[in-house]
């Protein structure tokens, strides 16, 4: 039998229920001290439905929320906080969430901190180059750091977690791999993964600190998207595994019970 989901929210009697197209997705909360906080309600999967709103949300980090940021983040009904930042960056930086949110965290230690220190010091550096480094580092995302997705996927399967949110610093590479799989995981499109991933590009208002003087291509490698990128980590995850059954079964724990009741849980 499988395990059991958590319990769906549906509108309130008497409310209707509003659709919106796949240009207005994905649906983004404004908040004056965060940015690229938003829902992956809405997306639609393979076989005609759409994943269910309110459930499931992605950002960046919430360490500098307003007052008036968290009464609206405890408005979402978020009952989980992962974090996904490694411990030095979640202690310089800690969380401010509303009263009722547990976090959980879930460290990806960053891997390519010293190289990326290095390169930007050098003066024939490219834009190129910071995407090399950035993508020793998705790779490693799913090749040493799976288990936390793994982690994600069972706290989404524990009754009574909903609503969830799972967050790094930018919202944009640990983050976007996150959401990349959760959607994979329901059934999306590789097409509709990218189109959720892109929207960082948008939604971020690319508030991370880099150092002073740091050129503006270098910086713009670093703070944009790399569709690219998140498309070969999840090719070679999927291989590593002999598919992507086995990736969602071996590699994050979702058998075909589990995968069920999964897509019960939060598909519409």
């Amino acid at each position: 039998m499988p395990p059991a989901g958590p319990r769906r929210r549906g509108p309130a009697e008497g409310e209707a229920i509003v659709t919106s197209t796949v240009q207005d997705l994905p649906r983004a909360v404004a908040l004056e001290g965060a940015s690229n906080l938003r829902d992956l309600g809405g997306w639609p999967v393979a076989d005609g439905r759409h994943v269910r709103r309110g459930l499931i949300y992605r950002s960046a980090s919430l360490a500098n929320l307003t007052e008036a940021d968290q009464a609206r983040v405890a408005g979402l009904g978020l009952r989980t906080v992962c974090d996904l930042r490694g411990e030095r960056e979640a202690a310089l930086r800690p969380s401010r969430l509303p009263s009722g949110a547990e976090r959980v965290h879930l460290p990806i230690e960053p891997t390519v901190g010293a190289s990326l220190r290095d390169l930007l010091h050098r003066e024939e550096a490219t834009g190129e180059d910071v995407v090399s480094l950035l993508r020793r580092a998705y790779l490693d995302y799913l090749a040493r750091f799976i288990g936390v997705y793994r982690q994600v996927f069972a706290l989404l399967l524990e009754p009574g977690r909903p609503a969830l949110l799972f967050h790094c610093s930018a919202g944009k590479d640990r983050t976007g791999v996150g959401a990349a799989l959760v959607l994979t995981a329901l059934g999306a499109s590789r097409q509709t993964v990218l189109e959720d991933y892109r929207a960082t590009d948008r939604l971020w208002r690319r508030d991370h600190s880099l150092p002073e003087g740091t050129p503006k291509p270098l910086a713009d490698a670093l703070l944009s998207t790399h569709p690219e990128l998140l498309e070969e980590t999840l090719d070679r995850a999927i291989a590593a595994h002999g598919g992507l059954p086995l990736l969602l079964e071996q590699g994050l724990g979702l058998d075909a019970a589990r995968l069920g009741a999964l897509r019960d849980a939060y598909l519409e």
